[in-house]
C-alpha cells in the first residue's frame, strides 16, 4: 500500500528572466511561485543565475581583454542587479512563500555583505515553507567563462533540507558532474536532488538520469531560457549579443528523472512554463533495496569524505 504520505507535488519554473533588472525579475519569481501554490505545489525550482541573469555576454564580447573599459561597465551593472540578502533583496519572495506554505529553490547572483559586497558569487538559494532562507550555497567552482565575472564559492551550502518524506538538496550547473560534491549530499540522506542550470537541453540530457540511478534519487534539473533579444533593454555594450544570430542563448532543458533514471518528465526545450510532477517516496525507497550510496553500499572504513562547511571571509575580528 502507497501512503498519500509519500507523495510530493513540485514545480520546475522554466522562465526567462528580465536581465539586468533584479526587481522585474523578482515580480516575476514571484509570479510563478504563486501560480505553483495554487497548483497545490509544495516545491518550485528556478534555474541557475536567474536573477538578474545568466552572463552569456562572457563569450561573446571578448571578455577576457585585460582592464577592458566595456567590461568593466557590463560588470559594474550586473553587479548593481545582483542580490544581496542581507539587504532585503530577498523579503518579499520569503514572505509569499511562507503566505502560500511552498519551498523555493532559486538561482541568484549574490553580492554577499560578509564579503565587501562588491564581488559576485553564483549561489543556490533555498527557502522553507516558513519563508526562512535555511541555505545559500555559493558555487564551488565557476566554469570556463564565468570565473571572469563570479568568484570562487565555499562549502558553506552544501546542506540538505527536510521536506515532508523527503530529504533534498542542490548544487549548480556543472557543480553536479563533481563526485564528492553529490557524495556530500548523499552523506546527508539527499533523495531529491535540485541541479540548476543556466539552460540548454546538452547539459540536462545525459546527466540527470545519471545521477537520479546514482543516488537511487529523484533529480530535478531546472533550467532557465534566454534568448538574444533579451539583450536589447540592458547596456549599449550587449549590442553583440543582440545581433548574434542564434535562436536561443538557452533553450531550456528542465526535467525530471525517476530513481531509476527513467524520465518522469522528460526535457522541456523552447518555452517557457511552470511543468509539475507527483514525486512517491516509495520509488526511493524500492530503488535503495539493492543499492543505496551512503547507506548498506558505502563502506566508510575504507572510503570517506570530509567537508569543510566553514563560510569562507576575509578577515576575522576580535573587539
Amino acid at each position: 500500500m502507497i501512503s498519500s504520505q509519500d507523495k510530493l507535488k513540485v514545480a520546475l519554473a522554466q522562465i526567462e528572466p528580465i536581465w539586468f533588472d533584479r526587481e522585474k525579475t523578482l515580480r516575476k519569481v514571484i509570479a510563478f511561485v504563486e501560480d505553483a501554490a495554487t497548483q497545490q505545489c509544495k516545491l518550485v525550482v528556478f534555474g541557475e543565475a536567474l536573477v538578474p541573469g545568466y552572463p552569456f555576454w562572457l563569450d561573446m564580447t571578448n571578455a577576457a581583454k585585460f582592464n577592458s573599459g566595456k567590461q568593466k561597465t557590463i560588470q559594474a551593472e550586473y553587479a548593481n542587479q545582483a542580490v544581496q540578502i542581507e539587504r532585503g533583496d530577498l523579503s518579499e519572495l520569503c514572505q509569499i512563500a511562507k503566505t502560500n506554505s511552498i519551498a523555493v529553490y532559486l538561482g541568484v547572483i549574490e553580492k554577499p555583505a560578509d564579503r565587501a559586497g562588491h564581488s559576485l558569487y553564483c549561489s543556490l538559494v533555498y527557502i522553507d515553507f516558513g519563508g526562512v532562507i535555511q541555505s545559500v550555497h555559493r558555487k564551488l567552482m565557476p566554469t570556463y567563462e564565468e570565473r571572469l565575472s563570479w568568484s570562487v564559492g565555499d562549502g558553506h551550502g552544501l546542506k540538505t533540507h527536510r521536506l515532508e518524506k523527503f530529504t533534498l538538496g542542490g548544487l549548480n550547473c556543472w557543480e553536479n558532474w563533481m563526485p564528492l560534491a553529490r557524495a556530500s549530499l548523499y552523506a546527508q540522506g539527499e533523495d531529491l536532488h535540485v541541479a540548476v542550470w543556466p539552460g540548454n537541453l546538452k547539459n540536462t540530457f545525459d546527466l540527470t538520469s545519471v545521477m537520479a540511478k546514482e543516488g537511487r534519487s529523484y533529480v530535478l534539473s531546472v533550467c532557465g531560457l534566454m534568448r538574444p533579444s533579451a539583450a536589447g533593454n540592458t547596456l549599449p555594450e550587449m549590442k553583440e549579443v543582440e545581433d548574434c544570430k542564434l535562436e536561443f542563448l538557452a533553450n531550456g532543458g528542465s526535467c525530471i528523472a525517476n530513481p531509476d533514471g527513467s524520465w518522469l518528465i522528460e526535457p522541456q526545450v523552447g518555452s517557457e512554463g511552470l511543468f509539475t510532477a507527483v514525486l512517491d517516496h516509495a520509488f526511493v525507497r524500492r530503488e535503495r533495496q539493492n543499492f543505496d550510496p551512503a547507506g548498506h553500499y558505502s563502506r566508510p572504513d575504507v572510503l570517506s569524505l570530509n567537508v569543510n562547511r566553514e563560510r569562507q571571509s576575509t578577515a576575522s575580528f576580535k573587539d
